[in-house]
């Protein structure tokens, strides 16, 4: 599965920083996303959304509310299926905007999903 990290970081203490290592180890294509890092866990980073080659299944966000109110547009540029809203990053606006696109929204710690199963 494709996934896109909004948010990650370098330092392997952040939570992001965690999925994208742990989306890989469980067989997952990752594609972090963040405008000023290069590298992370030996993965090309992104600068944004649109600069992602293959299709987006899942979105992680790792970015705060007043952050994300502005992403809806490249969200829904990128058509995933589903967008997972990891605790403390919830936004009902852009929720609504994508949902009513069609795109499932999710209030999901994405590593619990990884940990227990239940991510695919």
């Amino acid at each position: 599965m494709n996934v896109a990290i909004l948010g990650a970081s370098i330092k392997p203490e952040r939570y992001s920083n965690q999925a994208v290592r742990l989306l890989a180890e469980k067989g997952h294509a990752v594609f972090p996303v963040h405008p000023a890092v290069p590298e992370i866990s030996g993965h090309r980073v992104f600068k944004a959304l649109a600069d992602i080659p293959d299709p987006v299944d899942t979105v992680t966000m790792y970015v705060s509310p007043s952050h994300s109110t502005g992403m809806a547009d490249a969200i829904l540029a990128v058509r995933p299926r589903r967008v997972i809203f990891n605790p403390g990053t919830e936004n009902p606006e852009l929720e609504e905007t994508l949902s009513a696109a069609g795109i499932e929204t999710v209030h999901a710690c994405t590593l619990v999903l990884l940990r227990t199963g239940q991510f695919g």
